[in-house]
């Protein structure tokens, strides 16, 4: 973008443009995802639709119908599309004119008395460049944390980065955390036919999440064989032949034949010369910033996951945009965290926007709530959809959305007309009287909207 705006850019990577939300994170999870997703509709089809599968291999010159899953086939799919997406984005930086360097960075000193900072680039082969820029935007992601009694040898203990080195289905998962990494990797693999066990430290999956949605994807793991273990801290994790152990902080000890640790990210900030070129880093390793992603020092902007500043892409792009136009001398709206719409890839899906259930209850704003679930939408019923919920949150008096969560499947794509509203305060009413198609999922939306207004108007009757 800056390229584009006559900015003469210069692109400091290591590993491939995309980073780790192209390469090992967004793209490769949800890649998987998409085949876990398919695994769980053919798992459901006969119960619900009354699709029948054959279970037995037909001749050789006949198309097989046998479900199951090719795991090196899937990951190997996983690694050309994220190499694909990173090869895009590089031909797409350097079309705009922009210069892509291999190595990296680091910040040289202060800012020069004529207001431009060094950069030092080191490249593979030990040689180095030095930089000189008016601004520097650092976008360095993070990396996956590791428990010292608990260190992946990517063979059996694994990190979110290795799981797609895996040439065969894992028999016995356990999976470490229970936060968004962690429950989407658990149902993932459940789905793909593994058998799994979630260890939560917390009393819940997802607790950052709604708590209603929380609780539907919880029993939706139960329900559908997933040991969920609650309350339940990870001490160790050590390999004992073909299988790995895992002891808890209880004294007691699970074993599978691989153990995925999700617990989560570790922000890549150390050795750039930050604090000596007067960069506040946060104890956390994060990287202080504005609401226009401005570091502290002049010149020197930060977005992603490095500013522990919702660890989502849309939002570092959306970070690395303001710091651009900003930059730039462009008019530029602060970052509003929400108006932030964010998605958990489980199936059922949770999306999120805006005030949540939590700043409800803390009365850390005043809102009415109405929660639809799925089982009364005719759409829902004739694709066999028994799981989910729609809640929007709006003011007592005007009516106001400021906020909403679905938990459906594509919850990522229903989520869009709430976010809209939300970004540009809109009310029950307007949503209520949007057409919707019927029969659809999107319907309950408007019905929500519907009873939030009917409650308003019989609250000022």
């Amino acid at each position: 973008m800056a390229a584009q705006l006559g900015a003469e850019v210069t692109v400091v990577d290591c590993d491939g443009l995309g980073g780790a939300s192209v390469l090992t994170d967004c793209v490769p999870s949800k890649t998987l995802i998409a085949t876990a997703e398919v695994m769980t509709t053919f798992d459901s089809s006969y119960e619900e639709l009354g699709i029948i599968v054959e279970d037995d291999t037909p001749h050789i010159d006949q198309a097989a119908r046998v479900v199951g899953v090719d795991l090196g086939k899937v990951n190997r799919r996983v690694k050309r599309l994220a190499l694909a997406q990173s090869h895009d984005i590089t031909a797409s930086v350097t079309r705009a004119g922009a210069r892509v360097m291999r190595g990296r960075g680091r910040l040289e000193g202060q800012q020069a008395m004529d207001g431009s900072r060094k950069v030092v680039v080191r490249a593979a082969d030990g040689s180095e460049e030095t930089l000189v820029a008016d601004a520097v935007l650092i976008a360095t992601g993070g990396h996956p944390r590791e428990l010292p009694d608990a260190q992946p040898d990517g063979e059996r203990i694994l990190n979110w980065t290795q799981v797609y080195d895996l040439d065969e289905l894992p028999e016995e998962l356990i999976v470490v955390g229970s936060g968004v990494t962690g429950a989407e990797f658990a149902g993932a693999y459940q789905a793909l036919g593994s058998r799994v066990t979630l260890v939560s430290s917390r009393d819940r999956v997802l607790p950052g999440e709604d708590p209603d949605a929380a609780a539907v994807l919880e029993d939706v793991f139960r329900r559908r064989g997933m040991n969920v273990m609650g309350r339940t801290r990870a001490a160790s994790a050590k390999r004992v032949g073909d299988r790995v152990e895992v002891t808890l902080a209880d004294g007691r000890v699970i074993s599978g034949s691989h153990c995925l640790m999700a617990v989560g990210a570790i922000p890549n900030s150390d050795g750039m010369g930050l604090e000596e070129a007067g960069v506040k880093v946060k104890e956390s390793g994060h990287i202080w910033t504005d609401r226009v992603s401005r570091t502290s020092a002049p010149g020197v902007y930060a977005a992603g996951d490095v500013t522990g500043i919702f660890a989502l892409a849309s939002v570092a792009a959306m970070q690395g945009r303001i710091a651009m136009y900003h930059f730039l001398g462009d008019a530029v709206t602060p970052l509003n965290l929400k108006t932030v719409s964010s998605n958990v890839f489980t199936d059922p899906e949770i999306a999120t926007v805006g005030y949540s259930q939590a700043d409800v209850d803390a009365g850390k704003i005043d809102a009415r709530v109405v929660k639809l679930p799925l089982l009364r939408n005719p759409r829902a019923k004739m694709q066999g959809i028994r799981d989910g919920f729609v809640k929007i949150f709006c003011r007592p008096g005007t009516g106001i959305v400021v906020g909403g969560v679905v938990v459906s499947p594509r919850a990522s794509e229903l989520i869009h007309p709430i976010s809209i509203a939300v970004d540009n305060n809109l009310t029950v009413e307007q949503i209520a009287n949007a057409f919707t198609v019927y029969p659809s999922l999107s319907g309950s939306i408007a019905e929500v909207a519907r009873q939030l207004h009917t409650r308003k108007v019989a609250g000022e009757a």
